[in-house]
């Protein structure tokens, strides 16, 4: 089980954080770092494989594409913002990951539009 593997090696890595705290800072904030790519790097193939299922879905229902993959961006850019804006706070830059979560908003807006637009649209043709 890889959750066995995730969590094991993030106690090791909390362990070493907090010893390494006292003494070397920088150090503690770097391995911190570290294990939060390695993590991501894990999930990468997770991430392919949800992403395949759901095109696979979308084709076999005949969705256009442009609308999922506008989908898929919006949850990449929410999970990078959150991910981001987590090792800032492990960093103790509070206002930082609140400008990386503020930014994330904005562009997913921007994103979301032509979905809010056809969404719109299709209830203005529903309504006589």
């Amino acid at each position: 089980m890889e959750i066995m593997q995730i969590v094991g090696l993030g106690l090791i890595t909390t362990i070493f954080y907090i010893v390494l705290k006292e003494q070397k800072g920088v150090f503690a904030l770097q391995l911190t770092i570290a294990f939060a790519a390695i993590v991501f790097i894990m999930m990468m193939g997770k991430i392919q494989v949800i992403l395949q299922v759901f095109e696979d879905l979308a084709l076999k229902a005949n969705i256009n594409m442009f609308y999922l993959t506008t989908i898929f961006k919006i949850i990449g850019i929410a999970y990078i913002a959150e991910f981001g804006s987590q090792i800032c706070r492990d960093a103790g830059t509070e206002s930082i990951a609140g400008k990386i979560e503020f930014a994330a908003k904005i562009i997913i807006m921007v994103l979301a539009i032509p979905i809010i637009v056809a969404i719109l649209e299709t209830i203005i043709r529903l309504i006589p």
